[in-house]
């Protein structure tokens, strides 16, 4: 397939978590996806144990069905009582977190229109190990998951890292037919080509406003 013309440091560095510009019109091919899972599978994985499984879901009723989940979950989420802001309202921090919102109240609505669904699972139930065994396990699937984001951006597609529908997994697992008392549900990727590829670096804290070094 076809890749933009990106360095390692661009890639690296402009891969975000794609919401509003995802194109809900335009097919994406089985073929990319497996060309990105591929490059997943060659993340490093804790313990070198590679528990991986990859669920894509294509069909339009179980995306709509995992998707009204999700909305069931988001909804609870959404109404939550708001912490406390530190932030002014006028503050660009605080003008970029209402774009944040305003952009997840645009998945949550479309999540359905969106044409692959991929959702990272590892085997065994996660929140039945102890601390670090949990630890590992995500430290396993996190990279195998942005390997495949980074893929996937390189290729002109996006996605975001979301897990809302994780509330309602047992119920997700049925849609899906996943064995639910073997295997952990860890996110779900909404992947779509985006409208544009002039994808920039976010504003982010000063390095050392979060470095500390040899102590807090």
């Amino acid at each position: 397939m076809p890749q933009l013309d990106l360095t390692l440091d661009q890639l690296l560095t402009t891969t975000r978590s794609v919401r509003k510009r995802l194109d809900l019109t335009r097919p994406v091919e089985l073929e990319i996806i497996r060309e990105c899972l591929e490059i997943a599978l060659q993340a490093p994985t804790g313990s070198n144990s590679q528990r991986w499984h990859f669920v894509v879901v294509t069909d339009v009723e179980k995306r709509l069905a995992i998707a009204d989940l999700y909305r069931r979950s988001f909804a609870v989420y959404r109404n939550a009582p708001a912490p406390v802001s530190r932030l002014a309202e006028d503050s660009p921090r605080m003008q970029t977190q209402k774009r944040v919102v305003d952009s997840a109240d645009y998945l949550a609505e479309h999540l359905h229109e969106v044409p692959v669904f991929v959702i990272p699972c590892i085997a065994g139930r996660i929140e039945k190990l102890s601390l670090e065994g949990q630890a590992g396990s995500w430290g396993s699937i996190l990279p195998a998951a942005w390997s495949f984001m980074l893929a996937a951006r390189a290729r002109g597609l996006g996605s975001a890292w979301t897990t809302l529908h994780l509330p309602y997994e047992k119920e997700a697992a049925a849609i899906l037919g996943i064995p639910y008392e073997k295997i952990t549900q860890t996110s779900l990727l909404p992947v779509a080509y985006t409208i544009g590829t002039d994808f920039k670096p976010a504003s982010r804290e000063p390095l050392d406003n979060v470095l500390h070094m040899n102590a807090w």
